[in-house]
């Protein structure tokens, strides 16, 4: 059975102070009533030790938002994947389309990243997703299998079952609109299709594909109903526990 999964993307949000708040917060209504899928928030990188440690004995994992390409060395401001390991982290969100926008991250850089978050037994939440114009010219389907073939691919079928994949349609992504559910549901049945032809049909059944885009406890219910969305990445809704407590609950 593959795992479902509402995990939270804090992005540059929260003071260290604010987000120990927002983390104990959510381990207590968690503790209180046991979620029915996996949750995970992914935080700021100054955040991570002071959350993991926090988050420990709890229901809740924590992930970074990054990591760098390159193993340790003289690469000023860069955070490397084992010292993301060494906080108690234990996924890193890569391939989110404000890195690849903002920070011009190409599916080689992606690829290095992914290799070295494995190597070091981080699990990696990769992202992929079209534009609006791609999105209009009907190239969706070519951008994801492209972003997949690009960074990920090259995986052993053992490496593969680390890989949790997460579907961002980026004409979705804080604006306010959603991929209706079937607009959704179509795209990840297409990327489980490419999973099975790289991995064969029993890995595609298990790899957990995610829905990020404008994901709210609106219309959480919905989208999850769809047999090939396995939960959310979830973005502004992850900064106030009701909020994130109402999607996880989409679950139930």
């Amino acid at each position: 059975m593959r795992k479902k999964i509402v995990a939270g993307n804090w992005k540059m949000n929260k003071t260290l102070q604010e987000g120990v708040a927002l983390a104990t917060e959510l381990k207590n209504i968690l503790a209180a009533e046991k979620p029915n899928c996996e949750v995970i928030i992914g935080t700021p990188f100054i955040h991570l030790a002071t959350v993991s440690e926090l988050l420990k004995d709890s229901v809740i994992a924590v992930s970074a938002e990054n990591c760098a390409n390159k193993e340790s060395g003289a690469y000023t401001g860069e955070v490397s994947a084992a010292m993301v390991k060494s906080t108690g982290a234990e996924y890193v969100i890569l391939g989110h389309s404000e890195r690849r926008e903002y920070y011009n991250e190409t599916p080689e850089i992606l690829k290095e990243k992914v290799n070295l978050a494995l190597a070091n037994g981080l699990k990696v939440i990769f992202c992929i997703g079209e534009s609006l114009e791609q999105r209009e010219a009907n190239q969706q389907e070519a951008v994801c299998k492209a972003e997949l073939a690009g960074s990920v691919f090259h995986l052993t079928p053992e490496q593969w079952k680390n890989i949790v994949i997460a579907y961002e349609p980026i004409w979705a992504i804080g604006t306010g609109k959603t991929a209706t559910a079937d607009q959704a549901e179509e795209i990840h049945a297409f990327i489980r299709k490419c999973v099975a032809d790289v991995y064969g049909a029993q890995a595609a059944d298990d790899t957990t594909i995610l829905y990020g885009g404008s994901c709210k406890a609106s219309n959480a219910p919905e989208l999850f109903g769809k047999p090939d969305i396995d939960g959310g990445l979830i973005g502004g809704a992850s900064l106030k526990a009701p909020d994130f407590k109402g999607i996880i609950d989409a679950w139930k």
